[in-house]
């Protein structure tokens, strides 16, 4: 039994693969590339690719496009970016035009024959339109994947400057805690010279030593110092 075609195999694997089962499972009429016409709700899967490999839809572009803002795109700016002029994005939008103004529930084939009319009626050749509606699914892939690209490029030199911002996060917490270790040592032997000169001052009596500090203009009261701090 052949392999049912889908879009990834043919174009280049960039089509958004509608999640739905084959014609022959559910009896549902099948389009030109092999998938199930879409149901009411006209739900796609979500995109599976790898926007980190390269792609030749990455070099579609002439000029840069415009960045995304706020993650919303300004898809005629992206599409005039790669060339695709004015008249061609207009008959895609018609022809989206007019397939979205058909019942959903309306046959494949018969959509093919009212759409076809239109189309014919205003003169709009279909090659015109399907090599046109290629080129912006092309300028769409090449517009995330070259934002993808970009973001990645961002990722991995922010990780960069993080880890070093964390090195010397981590180089200052060491010389902090170093420097108060440091101190907590000061405080430690000083107090042990403290007290070690300060048996002289306990042999010859309190009275003694109040008596010289008051008098002594090198001298300094500790407790008359606390006393002018407290008020």
């Amino acid at each position: 039994m052949p392999t049912r075609k889908n879009w990834g195999s043919v174009v280049a694997g960039w089509f958004i693969e509608r999640d739905e089962p084959a014609a022959s499972e559910t009896g549902q009429p099948v389009d030109t590339a092999g998938s199930a016409v879409p149901d009411d709700s006209g739900t796609l899967s979500a995109p599976s690719g790898d926007y980190s490999v390269p792609s030749p839809t990455q070099s579609v572009f002439q000029k840069a496009p415009p960045p995304a803002s706020g993650g919303q795109v300004d898809f005629d700016a992206v599409f005039e970016s790669a060339g695709i002029d004015e008249e061609a994005r207009g008959r895609v939008s018609k022809s989206v035009e007019l397939l979205q103004g058909l019942p959903a529930n309306t046959d494949v084939a018969v959509k093919k024959q009212i759409v076809g009319a239109s189309l014919k009626a205003f003169g709009v050749p279909i090659e015109k339109i399907i090599e046109a509606s290629v080129e912006e699914i092309q300028a769409l892939d090449g517009y995330v994947r070259n934002g993808a690209s970009d973001t990645d490029k961002l990722t991995q030199e922010s990780d960069q400057r993080i880890k070093q911002y964390e090195e010397e996060i981590k180089n200052i917490r060491a010389v902090m805690q170093e420097r108060v270790q440091e101190q907590q040592a000061v405080i430690k032997v000083c107090n042990d010279k403290k007290l070690e000169v300060q048996q002289i001052l306990e042999f010859f009596g309190q009275e003694a030593v109040a008596r010289v500090v008051q008098a002594s203009p090198k001298l300094h009261d500790p407790s008359a110092a606390a006393e002018s701090k407290g008020n």
